[in-house]
Parts: structure tokens; C-alpha cells; sequence
């Protein structure tokens, strides 16, 4: 899009905002465990950082700012989906347990991600209690510092580092047997 055509608010969200998107979406898919999931987070994590994009102080960090509002975002999910009672889809349902053989099996969208770590790896990360997943990615995987980790997680560094000192342990007592294989 021709940046003569936007809005100065639009021109400078894209060209801050907009490079940290494949670090959001890497973020957002190991914790829903669901590409669909993780692009409807992005989404909305996009949307909410355009509408309060007045509220950026530019020069300061802009990717703890997106994963910020990306955490909140998730969290937010996660509340209204625990509020709400199960659905069953019938249609889902009777598709599954159809006996037609004419009916070839669709292939699963492809996990970007998937040939980046193992699957004991991915399993073992999964495991992880939301906690310690968060500062595990957001350290060893995204690279973010303790004090980036801090502010994006709303707790002390000295919390950070002792989730992440767990959650380390906590890897390395599942890994153990794959590694020594």
C-alpha cells in the first residue's frame, strides 16, 4: 500500500508495529496450541494496538508493548471461554463417526512452526504450567530480557527468574530421557 495514501497514524503503526508480528504470532501459537486460535490473537492483539496507538510513547519498546497486549488479550480469551458452557457441534460429530469411504480425509493445516523443535520438546514446553510456559518462551525462545519479561508479565524480575528456574527444571525432568536417547 502506497504509504502516501495513509494516515500518518496508519503509516507510522505499520512501519513500528508491523515487523513483530511473526514474533507475536510464534508466541501466541505455542501458547493456544492452535494456528487458528493464534491468528484470531494476532488479530485482535493488531486491532487493539492500532485503536490505542495514542497511547504509545515512541521511542520506547514497541515489541513488549504488542506482547503485552497480546498476554492480555490471551488472558481475556481465556476468561470468557471459562465462563462459557460447552458446545457440541452435531454436524462435526456426525461427520466423524460416517462410515462413507467415498469421503477422503481433509489434511491439517500445517504447523509453521513444527519443524523448528521436536515434538518431545513442543509436548514438554505444552506441559508447562501457563506461568512458567510464558517466561520459558518469552526467554529461551523469543529472547526477551528478565526486565522485558518483567514489565510484559506484570511481576518482580526476582518472580521471572524463579519461574523460569522452574519451568527450566521442570523441562529438563521431562527431557531427561529424550536427551538420552
Amino acid at each position: 500500500m502506497d504509504e502516501g495514501m495513509l494516515s500518518q497514524k496508519e503509516a507510522e503503526f505499520l512501519r513500528e508495529a508491523l515487523p513483530h508480528r511473526n514474533q507475536l504470532y510464534g508466541y501466541a501459537q505455542r501458547m493456544t496450541q492452535n494456528a487458528e486460535d493464534a491468528e484470531d490473537l494476532i488479530q485482535e492483539t493488531y486491532l487493539k494496538a492500532y485503536k490505542f496507538w495514542d497511547h504509545y510513547e515512541t521511542g520506547t519498546n514497541i515489541r513488549a508493548w504488542m506482547f503485552r497486549i497480546l498476554r492480555n488479550s490471551l488472558i481475556n480469551e481465556y476468561r470468557k471461554k471459562s465462563h462459557q458452557p460447552e458446545t457440541v457441534n452435531y454436524e462435526a460429530g456426525r461427520d466423524k463417526y460416517s462410515h462413507d469411504e467415498s469421503v477422503e480425509p481433509r489434511d491439517p493445516k500445517p504447523d509453521p512452526f513444527s519443524h523448528l523443535l521436536g515434538d518431545e520438546v513442543e509436548n514438554a514446553i505444552a506441559s508447562l504450567p501457563h506461568d512458567f510456559r510464558t517466561v520459558a518462551i518469552l526467554c529461551d525462545i523469543e529472547g526477551f530480557s528478565y526486565r522485558d519479561i518483567a514489565k510484559f508479565t506484570q511481576c518482580p524480575i526476582g518472580t521471572v527468574r524463579s519461574r523460569l528456574h522452574r519451568a527450566r527444571r521442570l523441562l529438563h525432568q521431562s527431557l531427561r530421557e529424550y536427551a538420552r536417547s
